[in-house]
């Protein structure tokens, strides 16, 4: 063994993938049981060959193996594999999670004045406007005002575009902060009669006390992670066994686990204290008399509440059926419990979302943007900005759209509703899950994939009326049915050029190889 300490493993591993590794990139291997923990009294120790057969395995021989199931058209120069997830999530990018979206550099590649090997000339400039008729969470128009561009972004759901604009809108940090302490406040006053604190500071402790015997740490995670135990039958035993503590705390404390009713999602996918505390706190935002910081506050609960739904931590993208119970988690290899109370996420995204939007204020420049509610298909978008921002209008009009960066929905892959389906709840916006283009419940059949096709024309053709003469078009895609050049011929473009990149980074826990395509079109 050549055994070194967590900051030599840093070093030793920036020197042999040829970027950056950070100590907590290191520890999170050991935590996680990638790589076996050795050394006592704090003093962390790992092997060099650990580490070497880690990234041999999962790292190092990424790239061949994945051109040779996806093809050697892929660029890895598009995976951005060098960036750490804090890059690819950088500033305003990350207040709200959305299944789905695109990373900044990917846009930023394409929008930017920079030209390389791949990018033979400049698309946009400065002053230019960009339009992405499916805004999605907005990463098109946050990485358009870092760039000093303008620019329009559509979307059918109202929530999608209270994100976007949300992240996009300039603030007063100072007013912005006091309202997110009197949020705060609020919550920490509410009383309620069923001992939720001490009860959780019981189960916490019985929690730690069973973990310790059973699921010690790092090694215990490390021998999953080496297929030496039947990690299903072992932790089904222990989940079991742990039950009997939890029944017996809830009977001592009087603890209510389900609603009275089970309607609507924030009924069902909420513990009843936790939903208690969502009325209470919401009943506290829509006091906010500021417009923009209402809308902020609401984003930071409906964030808070997505990571408080009663569910297990390898579940959250994806729903299955409400977690009421304490439970093994496959995550953290360990007895996990569902959440009891809103007051930790709530404090950590409040004051998350603060710094974030002081960070972006930093970097964004004084140039027009509109995020809004509307069908792609058949909008006006010269009305529907002025309604909103008549100088932009204005601007638009004189000068056009230059072109569209966008990533449409995947024929068949996501309900894009239902993925927000408690915020909607919370909020009260309508839902027009009728409206989306190529959602999961239509499926991929022959009459769905031809829907889809018509969608995402119909789309650009309503577009082509408010683009400059020889716009560029970039749509980012999946296109394993080979539908865009069927869009295209119904559009009236062509694909002049399309560039392959990997997906590295997904929500799921599917670590299948998997490519998406960025489609350059043009009109004929």
């Amino acid at each position: 063994m050549s055994l070194i300490s967590i900051g030599e493993a840093s070093k030793w591993a920036t020197d042999y993938l040829e970027k950056e590794v950070t100590p907590s990139n290191i520890s999170y291997l050991v935590q996680y049981g990638k790589v076996k923990k050795y050394g006592e009294n704090g003093s962390t120790m790992v092997d060099i060959n650990d580490l070497k057969g880690y990234y041999r395995s999962s790292n190092g021989k990424r790239e061949t193996n994945w051109k040779k199931k996806l093809g050697n058209d892929l660029n890895w120069e598009l995976s951005f594999d060098n960036l750490r997830e804090k890059d690819t999530t950088k500033h305003v990018h990350r207040l709200h999670p959305y299944k789905g979206k695109y990373i900044p550099q990917l846009v930023q590649y394409f929008i930017d004045d920079h030209v390389d090997d791949f990018k033979k000339q400049a698309y946009f400039k400065q002053g230019d406007i960009i339009f992405d008729p499916f805004l999605g969470s907005g990463t098109t128009i946050i990485q358009s005002i870092e760039n000093g561009i303008h620019s329009v972004g559509i979307d059918i759901s109202e929530f999608n575009c209270m994100i976007a604009s949300c992240k996009a809108t300039h603030y007063d940090h100072e007013y912005l902060r006091k309202a997110i302490k009197k949020m705060i406040d609020a919550l920490q006053t509410f009383e309620n009669d069923n001992k939720i604190h001490e009860f959780e500071i019981e189960l916490l402790a019985e929690l730690a006390k069973f973990n310790n015997k059973y699921f010690p740490g790092s090694d215990f995670k490390y021998e999953m992670n080496q297929n030496n135990a039947n990690e299903d039958v072992f932790a089904s035993k222990k989940e079991k066994e742990f039950l009997p503590v939890f029944q017996n705390l809830l009977k001592k404390y009087v603890v209510k686990i389900k609603q009275d009713i089970a309607k609507s999602f924030l009924d069902k996918w909420f513990m009843d204290n936790v939903r208690r505390e969502i009325d209470h706190v919401f009943k506290a935002v829509k006091s906010e008399k500021d417009l923009k910081v209402r809308k902020m506050l609401a984003l930071i609960l409906s964030r808070t509440i997505r990571s408080c739904r009663a569910t297990t931590h390898s579940d959250l993208a994806t729903l299955k059926e409400p977690q009421l119970t304490t439970y093994y988690c496959f995550k953290h290899k360990k007895i996990c419990k569902p959440l009891f109370s809103i007051k930790t996420m709530l404090n950590r995204y409040a004051f998350d979302t603060l710094n974030r939007v002081k960070e972006f204020d930093r970097l964004r420049k004084p140039v027009h943007y509109s995020a809004i509610a509307g069908d792609s298909r058949r909008v006006n978008i010269f009305e529907t900005v002025e309604r909103h921002n008549p100088e932009f209008a204005k601007l638009l009009k004189k000068q056009k759209i230059s072109g569209i960066f966008c990533s449409p929905p995947y024929v068949g892959q996501i309900d894009y509703h239902e993925q927000h389906a408690y915020a909607y709840d919370l909020l009260g916006f309508k839902r027009k899950d009728e409206l989306e283009i190529g959602p999961l419940f239509k499926g991929q059949g022959f009459e769905a994939k031809q829907s889809y096709v018509q969608g995402i024309a119909d789309v650009l053709n309503n577009c082509k009326k408010y683009l400059i003469d020889n716009p560029d078009i970039f749509l980012v895609a999946n296109d394993k049915y080979n539908l865009y050049p069927q869009i295209a011929e119904k559009a009236g473009m062509k694909i002049v050029n399309q560039f392959k990149r990997p997906v590295l980074n997904r929500t799921e826990r599917d670590r299948t190889p998997y490519s998406e395509i960025i489609f350059h079109f043009k009109i004929k």
